[in-house]
């Protein structure tokens, strides 16, 4: 299967599927990396691991729908089974999201459906919750609603920053992403409305 990582900024998450990918542990090949920022990091991502990327910039586009139609045209020229979002700083639109049902990932650094939408660490931190986490969750129309696919717990420990509280969930979302990936991509989910099935 053909996957199209949409990201904007870093890109630590779209590395650690390239290196799955290269040693054969994605169960799909990442055909395309697209970015709306020109200068995000995940270019040079690409760049190292072989991976075409493009940039489309929203500004290039006269509204939202057309930059999306931009998006979408590039990953349907490539063939893309799944889309991958990984730190891509745009909401999707339900236009686009109906484009690709049920095709669309996403990772975000909590327990959902606890702490959506954007600081999701801090959230959890004024909170005061003593457990965090990570959620792959396909992509719906709404923010951070979609069908859950895997979480992982991540403690809150007693002094814990943003910065602290980030660095443990990120090495959780490094393990839990390409995971997640391989399943899709070999056929191991079933989705029944709100819930996902993981298949044997």
């Amino acid at each position: 299967m053909k996957i199209g990582v949409l990201a904007s900024g870093r890109g630590s998450n779209f590395k650690v599927m390239c290196e799955a990918a290269r040693r054969g542990d994605l169960g799909g090949e990442i055909a395309v990396l697209i970015s709306d920022q020109p200068g995000a990091g995940a270019h040079a991502i690409a760049r190292e691991f072989g991976v075409p990327s493009v940039t489309i910039l929203p500004g290039d586009h006269p509204t939202r729908e057309a930059h999306e139609d931009a998006v979408a045209a590039a990953l349907e020229a490539r063939g893309v089974g799944l889309i991958c979002l990984a730190g891509y700083m745009r909401l999707l639109s339900p236009a686009l999201v109906r484009r690709f049902p049920n095709r669309i990932l996403n990772i975000h650094p909590s327990l959902l459906p606890s702490f959506p939408g954007m600081h999701a660490q801090r959230q959890a931190l004024a909170h005061g919750a003593r457990v965090s986490g990570v959620t792959v969750h396909l992509v719906d129309e709404g923010c951070d609603t979609g069908p859950i696919v895997l979480q992982a717990a991540v403690p809150v420990e007693r002094g814990d920053t943003e910065e602290t509280l980030s660095a443990r969930i990120l090495a959780e979302e490094h393990r839990l992403y390409p995971a997640a990936v391989r399943l899709f991509c070999t056929g191991k989910l079933r989705v029944d409305g709100r819930r996902v099935e993981i298949l044997p």
